[in-house]
């Protein structure tokens, strides 16, 4: 299939996403449990062994910056599932999507549509960016994944019950995300706007980010460290992306879940996460 191909049905499959994405009521307000606006800390303490901030070396000069994701409860998705989630065990969160360097550094051939070496990186598939994780995690000598789509979104809130990581406010999105009403129709280099209160940039907006788990419904009761359904037809993307203009897709709680495996496009890319002992 040809690039150009490629792109066509990019733009199929995403505009689906958003359909689905706003059908699923990431749109609106919402009802989220009310609570201040200001980030909360995580209770544990880095130590020693568990530094707060982590560099790879990727090679070539290009390194990966992760931050120290300590562990807490949050509420899971819009107010209306009402589920309790507690994430048990510390883990390390890419302070930015992955760029293009970044991923030519592991992987080679640059796939993505939008070229610049400190764009995310796009037109990659959950199947490259699990591979990706794999061979990073050979070079590093260090557990490299994807984050479960629970670790994503508490990540993401860094502390708050708001509908945005930054409060309830949409106004403000623009600060803190890329996305249809500022991008000028292209993703654009990571770390640009405002980090979340964690030191995480891009959670909002500049392209949609892979998770590890299958798309499904949100079982019922409280969660420790849940991982998602065992199998299923499409992947969970969160986060929105630059070509979305609609506040809804940004919310902390939205999530799509169109993109198989192997489906790639312009507006996905992806994190990476470190599972610590």
């Amino acid at each position: 299939m040809t690039t150009r191909t490629q792109r066509a049905w990019g733009l199929i499959v995403w505009a689906a996403l958003a359909f689905l994405c706003a059908a699923a009521g990431c749109s609106g307000s919402g009802s989220e449990p009310a609570a201040p606006a200001g980030a909360r800390p995580a209770p544990a303490a880095p130590t020693a062994a568990t530094p707060a901030e982590l560099t790879l070396d990727l090679g070539g000069g290009v390194t990966m910056e992760l931050v120290l994701i300590r562990p807490g409860k949050f509420t899971t998705g819009a107010g209306e599932y009402g589920r309790e989630v507690t994430i048990s065990k510390p883990f390390y969160m890419g302070v930015t999507e992955v760029t293009q360097a970044q991923y030519q550094a592991i992987m080679g051939p640059n796939p993505s549509e939008f070229k610049g070496a400190t764009n995310p990186v796009e037109m990659v598939s959950w199947n490259d960016a699990a591979e990706f994780c794999k061979k990073l995690s050979e070079k590093t000598r260090q557990p490299v994944r994807l984050p479960t789509e629970a670790e994503w979104e508490y990540a993401c809130r860094a502390g708050t019950r708001t509908a945005y990581s930054f409060g309830d406010d949409a106004s403000a999105l623009g600060e803190y995300a890329w996305h249809g009403g500022n991008s000028e129709g292209k993703p654009h280099p990571v770390g640009q706007k405002k980090p979340n209160a964690w030191g995480l940039y891009d959670m909002h907006g500049n392209v949609w980010e892979w998770c590890a788990d299958w798309y499904g419904g949100y079982p019922k009761g409280p969660a420790t460290d849940p991982s998602g359904p065992a199998s299923g037809g499409a992947r969970v993307l969160r986060g929105g992306s630059w070509y979305r203009g609609g506040s809804g897709a940004f919310r902390c709680a939205c999530r799509g879940g169109y993109g198989g495996p192997a489906h790639r496009g312009d507006r996905g890319g992806f994190r990476c996460a470190i599972t610590l002992p």
